[in-house]
């Protein structure tokens, strides 16, 4: 299954969740990075003039324009979740772009971290989902095994996607995570952490959030205001706040959504009036820093009154 992440700006992230019995890729080679996370089964992939063997956890990262083929290991076939990010991403927090002399990297924290954003990136592809299989070829697939002939494709019929985060949260998350990926496993040099003049830019940050609270700047933008890159801007944020400005932009949401159920307002209305997409999107940070769903807390305040 494919989809597309919105980053803020005109940055957008193609992401795939994909499960296989049989099929073979035809050689080829993408203009972005590759980087996936094996969840199911083994892949054999031909790369470089060797061959990757991918098993469950395991992190692979091909380098653009760099020809390759992937098909089934030993088993039942494969199943993962690869994202594909263009060559910028890559080098957020880095002083240039980096190389990963070994493709396939066996970092089980990156793996889960990259697994969940994927997850949420997505919509929840592939999560509570049921698949029925037919001939063709076989692009899309989703996160479970299902027993399809060979030669067929699992195509997903959705029974419930998860709420896809807002631009800024996945705007956040994304270049942070590789930035992790690049550090970590890649030969570019890392970026000063040190931010100068750190909490003056996390504070001006945070009023420019709370300023535009239903339509806020991307963080494309909020970098640009300082000359630095979205990464420097998130560890400006982090070190100073304590957490990234997503985070900080949703507990504050929260404490305005929480004025407004004491006023009366029903929960879909506050949603609206303190820039969540909807009610769902509301009671997801309200329980993530309330401890109680919107609902329970306004019936409590009714209940008291």
């Amino acid at each position: 299954m494919w989809s597309r992440a919105d980053l803020g700006g005109d940055q957008r992230l193609d992401l795939l969740t994909a499960r296989f019995d049989q099929h073979r890729y035809a050689p080829h080679s993408h203009a972005e990075f590759a980087v996936g996370v094996c969840v199911g089964g083994s892949e054999i992939i031909d790369y470089r003039g060797g061959k990757l063997h991918v098993g469950p956890g395991t992190v692979v990262v091909l380098g653009p324009g760099e020809a390759h083929t992937g098909g089934p290991g030993a088993g039942a076939g494969y199943a993962y979740r690869a994202m594909y990010p263009a060559l910028p991403l890559l080098a957020e927090g880095t002083r240039d772009l980096p190389h990963f002399r070994e493709p396939v990297l066996d970092d089980p924290e990156l793996a889960a971290a990259l697994s969940t954003a994927h997850i949420e990136l997505s919509g929840g592809a592939g999560t509570g989902s049921i698949w029925r299989t037919e001939p063709g070829h076989p692009r899309l697939g989703g996160g479970r095994p299902d027993g399809a002939p060979a030669g067929h494709a699992a195509t997903p019929v959705a029974l419930h996607t998860a709420a896809r985060p807002d631009p800024l949260e996945a705007e956040c998350r994304v270049p942070w995570l590789l930035t992790v990926l690049a550090r970590r496993h890649g030969s570019a040099r890392p970026v000063d952490d040190v931010v100068p003049g750190a909490r003056r830019i996390a504070l001006a940050v945070r009023d420019r959030l709370a300023e535009e609270l239903l339509a806020p700047p991307s963080l494309a933008e909020l970098a640009a205001l300082f000359g630095l890159s979205r990464y420097q801007v998130l560890r400006a944020f982090r070190d100073t706040l304590g957490m990234p400005p997503y985070a900080w932009l949703a507990q504050h949401r929260v404490a305005r959504a929480r004025t407004l159920l004491d006023a009366g307002h029903r929960p879909a209305e506050a949603a609206g009036l303190v820039g969540f997409a909807d009610q769902a999107h509301l009671t997801r940070w309200f329980r993530r820093v309330m401890g109680v769903t919107p609902a329970a807390y306004r019936a409590a305040v009714v209940a008291a009154r």
